[in-house]
């Protein structure tokens, strides 16, 4: 990673930037695989100011931002209780819910460094079952969560407007 990008908490005053740079890193990484309708209502939904200033504030979720040397938003990851529909989860498990890093500037270790963060803070009070939600398709990420001592577990379809997409269920521990 570049010594001048840093990673830092988000607060509930980054929402703006959160929610922003969250519909731009989906979009950016997903959005030809959606009619344009799904997308839209996907994005609102998921990356909507109110829904993110929530998960800012929840006492049991992070947010961290990547930023570069002009502290400009380059990447973001969130973590916090799992709730993937999977008969094993408990409200102890914890779960990687996002990881994006802007296409111009991944590479680098980046990804790694915010992943790293992430997993870390989920096991700061000692080691639990932490899951992970990823595309079926998406292979370089399972590949490296695969490194990170990841299995499959499951499956299920993730909504995207109406597209349904098939995610795999990761756990370890």
């Amino acid at each position: 990673m570049n010594a001048v990008t840093t990673i830092r908490r988000a607060t509930v005053e980054d929402a703006d930037t959160v929610s922003s740079l969250g519909a731009r890193t989906f979009a950016e990484t997903f959005a030809h695989l959606y009619p344009p309708e799904d997308l839209e209502t996907f994005l609102a939904y998921a990356y909507g100011l109110e829904r993110t200033r929530n998960d800012l504030a929840h006492p049991d979720k992070a947010t961290w931002l990547m930023e570069d040397e002009n502290g400009e938003a380059i990447g973001y990851a969130l973590a916090g209780p799992c709730d993937l529909p999977h008969d094993d989860v408990r409200p102890e498990h914890g779960e990687l819910k996002r990881l994006y890093v802007l296409r111009s500037r991944q590479g680098g270790g980046r990804g790694s460094a915010l992943l790293k963060t992430a997993l870390d803070w989920l096991e700061k009070d000692g080691p639990r079952p932490l899951w992970i939600g990823v595309w079926s398709e998406n292979f370089g990420a399972q590949k490296l969560y695969g490194r990170l001592g990841f299995e499959k577990v499951g499956e299920y379809y993730f909504p995207v407007g109406e597209t349904r997409d098939l995610e795999f269920i990761l756990r370890r521990g």
